[in-house]
């Protein structure tokens, strides 16, 4: 037995039979329960650490935090982005790391998701944090999160670093899928300046080969890896 999830349209069993053609199939309606996904991830979501982070859910309360300790306050939705992936893990270790070297300066968060890259770089002291999304699902997902935290981030709907001034960045980051960051290495890399960083996550290990051609030319690169996922840092050559 397949079950498979359609839209509710006229003629959709119709249609369905001719393009299975002459398999010997029977097509029937299942009852599809209704569930709350969004309370379901809250039934198992927990405060953690990652880094000097500590990611607490919004409905309870943060407590006092460790010497060093930059609590973040998320609430688990649609938007992708709570801390528990291995590639947002990736790219707050980078972020943190980048500021233990000196001021972080102006940061941009290239498919922002929920935010929480953004919120963590205000965490870290970022002067001015940019958050660019696309999906207008996720935006609302975003300024909750900005709220929650206090950060005063801009949020801006749009496709990528071109929404965006080109060389106005002291820091780029990308949690995004290893095609966009092929796809858009000329555009991520031109909207750092001077001695930016990128910070690029949301890819396999078995992308970094092609990922680190894209952006050979940009700068030196940096490989991190957690399980399966990989993240790089391209110190831009000014």
């Amino acid at each position: 037995m397949v079950l498979a999830y359609f839209a509710d349209e006229p003629g959709l069993d119709e249609r369905l039979q001719e393009a299975l053609g002459t398999l010997p199939v029977e097509i029937a309606p299942a009852e599809v329960p209704e569930v709350d996904w969004v309370a379901r991830v809250r039934e198992g979501f927990r405060a953690f650490s990652a880094g000097s982070f500590r990611i607490v859910p919004a409905w309870e309360t943060p407590g006092a935090s460790a010497a060093g300790e930059h609590v973040i306050r998320v609430e688990p939705g649609l938007a992708f982005g709570t801390g528990t992936h291995e590639s947002t893990r990736l790219c707050l270790a980078a972020l943190e790391e980048r500021a233990q070297t000196g001021p972080l300066g102006r940061v941009l968060d290239v498919g922002a998701g929920s935010g929480i890259l953004s919120v963590a770089a205000d965490r870290l002291g970022a002067p001015r944090v940019v958050a660019v999304e696309l999906d207008e699902e996720a935006l609302p997902v975003a300024r909750r999160h900005a709220d929650l935290n206090r950060a005063p981030i801009l949020l801006v709907r749009g496709d990528g670093a071109q929404a965006v001034r080109a060389a106005a960045f002291d820091v780029v980051l990308a949690n995004i899928s290893a095609p966009l960051l092929a796809e858009r290495a000329e555009q991520l890399a031109g909207a750092t300046r001077g001695h930016g960083a990128l910070i690029l996550s949301g890819f396999l290990v078995e992308d970094l080969p092609s990922l680190r051609a894209a952006y050979a030319a940009v700068g030196d690169i940096d490989v991190r890896v957690e399980g399966e996922w990989a993240a790089l840092v391209v110190h831009r050559r000014a």
